[in-house]
């Protein structure tokens, strides 16, 4: 990098965005307005830098507007074309009491506007653990592929964490169900799905429905697969068990599926029937009962 004196260059081409730390981490910390920060520049152990260019750092640091406590910010220096892309420099900044580190981490860069400009998910562990207090300039590459306009604004740009908003979680019909259920039930599961809580962030459980005993023995349970990931699942191979009230095992079998998927942040119901070859147990008491999946499937 080019001197700043030498280049004539005073003040910062990117904008600067902050958020809570409670909007990135695990926590419940919140910014305060009562006492300001200013975190200190720390320089990564494997960035082979002259002095000249850690005065350039700690000068324009020293430029930046503090932040409240529990807030990390990130803050654009300069953005530099390249024949591939765009080599985006900016200060990782903390007012947290506490070192942190970041995983795998989408950014975004704006546009003077509020556009978007490009998106890219990095591997911000390469960052590695951000002192106390601190303020730690980095280089980010984004790629030609990953821009959404031709060319990018030579200033008051902007780089950014993407922050996803909670998606509700809603009912995933699968087609058969769709054509066969009335919309008053429809209706019923929709208003079901969304009035119990929600599965956590990333966990796949079974909720009972309805259960029976046909005439012939065979057991028929309906469930609510929820999936509380941000991916759409799979599921191929589904071992399930029956308990009654007592919590004696029923019925007890493996169910292969046919490209049987469930969205993102959905519950799907499904039949599953048990044929009565499967059954262990006669006169169940369903007055309570559920499906799990046998431990160690």
């Amino acid at each position: 990098m080019l001197s700043f004196f030498r280049k004539g260059k005073s003040k910062q081409d990117g904008l600067d965005t902050v958020v809570d730390s409670s909007e990135l981490f695990d926590t419940d910390e919140t910014s305060s307005a009562d006492q300001d920060i200013h975190p200190q520049l720390s320089i990564h152990p494997s960035w082979s830098i002259s002095a000249e260019e850690r005065y350039y750092y700690q000068f324009l640091n020293n430029e930046q507007q503090p932040l409240k406590e529990n807030q990390i910010s990130l803050s654009g220096i300069e953005l530099k074309q390249t024949e591939k892309g765009y080599v985006v420099t900016a200060f990782v900044r903390s007012s947290l009491a506490k070192a942190i580190s970041f995983s795998d981490t989408t950014l975004l860069l704006i546009g003077p506007n509020g556009e978007m400009l490009a998106r890219k998910t990095f591997p911000l562990a390469e960052l590695g653990e951000l002192p106390p207090h601190s303020s730690r300039p980095w280089k980010f590459f984004f790629e030609r592929e990953t821009l959404r306009v031709a060319e990018l604004p030579a200033v008051d740009w902007k780089i950014a964490f993407e922050l996803r908003k909670p998606t509700a979680h809603s009912l995933d019909l699968s087609e058969s169900w769709e054509k066969s259920l009335a919309d008053e039930d429809k209706e019923k599961l929709r208003t079901l799905v969304q009035s119990i809580q929600p599965p956590k962030p990333g966990e796949i459980n079974f909720m009972g429905l309805q259960i029976q005993q046909a005439e012939n023995g065979d057991i028929h349970a309906t469930l609510l697969i929820r999936n509380g990931s941000d991916k759409n699942i799979r599921i191929q191979q589904l071992p399930l068990q029956v308990e009654d009230a007592a919590g004696d095992l029923v019925a007890q079998g493996a169910f292969t599926l046919q490209e049987f998927e469930v969205k993102a942040n959905t519950s799907k119901p499904w039949t599953f029937i048990f044929p009565k070859a499967l059954v262990v147990k006669e006169n169940p008491d369903f007055r309570a009962w559920k499906v799990i999946v046998p431990s160690g499937q």
